[in-house]
């Protein structure tokens, strides 16, 4: 990995050396360098992600736990060794609060479906919010439909920002848990999780955050936050796909069921019962995603050379820098303008579908998202189908931003 960083605050952020560590951007678009906003959706991954990758498949690939030769013994070191560092990254108190999962969907539905269900009766309730993913919506409509359980939404204001004012009027002896988004992946909404966390405590209601937006933009310490679930996925945080974390308290994983049976989650099988294993083996059914921990536990490294207070200083700057050019473009609405944002800026033009704007933008080589953002109920409220979105992530520069400005220009000119 190039040394790109130092834990000296004081230092400029160096980005030049950052994009180096990213062979991805070095590439063209339709004759045009790449310019990458698409980070929200999928960022990008470092050269020390690929490498660590390439090390596992080419020397030490073997089944984990499962052998006493020597490559499985490399390969459970490679895997354990990951959950280790992703534990002490996020503050959790054992290794074992640490479960993998395919991505922070799988996180939610488990806890949705292991924790949440048995609980569940005709007059329970679950309270999510008006910003959240899909992901951490359909799960709990799935759950409350089966159980006769009820959803309460908090609504939103028209700066995309929680009613918090309202949140604990929401509370009561029915509430089973309160799910919600740490940051809005449409909007960039940084909701004010420890005030969330600290009043359904009151109440004794335990809360998930959804942290999958979180990760890549600002330090997490859940004993800190002291949420009773956190999740998150590998994608979003410059690790590789298919893999993502369940944070959750060990007392409470303790007491709850297994989700998925089969092999590994096991201690004894007969046809009549069997015993289930420990923490955190209880909840990883079948061979897991090893290759994938090893690439987040290089992508968590990656960050922590880099320093996230650094990282969130410097992404900070690209979002003001950005705001203020994208302000200049006549017919342009932004999307959500919480006084607390990640480096996310949603909007819209007048009178050109969004899908129409990242059609021409990707013709000049930039490449944003646009649709609903699998956040359809942000859209219903602002009164918009879909909204175009550039996501910052810190191998981005000012240039890319530039970019995007002048793509935009030619969209407007080509829509007259």
């Amino acid at each position: 990995m190039t040394q790109v960083a130092t834990t000296d605050r004081a230092l400029p952020f160096d980005v030049e050396a950052v994009r180096a560590d990213f062979p991805v951007l070095d590439q063209q678009i339709h004759g045009k360098p790449l310019v990458y906003l698409d980070s929200a959706a999928s960022a990008q991954r470092p050269v020390a992600v690929l490498d660590a990758m390439d090390r596992y498949y080419r020397n030490n690939h073997a089944n984990v736990h499962r052998g006493v030769h020597t490559l499985s013994q490399r390969a459970t070191d490679d895997y354990e060794g990951a959950r280790q560092r992703i534990a002490q990254y996020i503050n959790a108190r054992s290794a074992c609060e640490i479960i993998f999962t395919r991505g922070t969907t799988e996180a939610i539905n488990l806890v949705a479906n292991s924790y949440a269900r048995p609980q569940l009766g005709n007059t329970s309730e679950i309270v999510i919010t008006q910003l959240e993913h899909h992901s951490n919506i359909v799960p709990w409509q799935l759950v409350a439909a089966q159980t006769g359980a009820s959803i309460r939404v908090l609504p939103i204001n028209d700066r995309g920002e929680l009613e918090i004012d309202q949140f604990e009027g929401l509370l009561n002896d029915r509430t089973c848990i309160v799910a919600v988004n740490h940051i809005s992946n449409a909007l960039g909404t940084i909701n004010p999780v420890n005030d969330i966390v600290r009043i359904a405590h009151q109440h004794g209601v335990p809360v998930l955050l959804d942290g999958a937006q979180a990760m890549p933009h600002t330090a997490v310490d859940v004993q800190a936050l002291d949420c009773d679930f956190f999740a998150f996925s590998g994608h979003k945080v410059f690790g590789p796909t298919g893999i993502g974390v369940l944070y959750g308290k060990e007392n409470l994983l303790e007491q709850m069921p297994p989700w998925q049976g089969g092999g590994e989650m096991i201690l004894s099988v007969t046809f009549e019962n069997s015993t289930y294993a420990g923490l955190p083996h209880k909840f990883e059914a079948g061979t897991p995603a090893i290759a994938e921990a090893v690439g987040l536990g290089a992508a968590i490294d990656y960050i922590v050379a880099l320093d996230i207070e650094r990282i969130a200083a410097y992404e900070q700057q690209l979002l003001d820098y950005a705001t203020e050019r994208l302000a200049t473009i006549d017919g342009i609405r932004f999307i959500g303008t919480a006084r607390e944002k990640a480096s996310v800026v949603s909007f819209t033009l007048e009178g050109i579908h969004p899908h129409d704007i990242g059609t021409i933008v990707d013709s000049e080589g930039v490449a944003i998202r646009t649709g609903h953002h699998c956040a359809m109920p942000v859209m219903d409220f602002f009164g918009v189908p879909a909204t175009a979105r550039a996501s910052l992530a810190f191998y981005n520069n000012r240039d890319d931003i530039d970019r995007l400005v002048d793509a935009l220009h030619k969209t407007k000119q080509v829509f007259g």
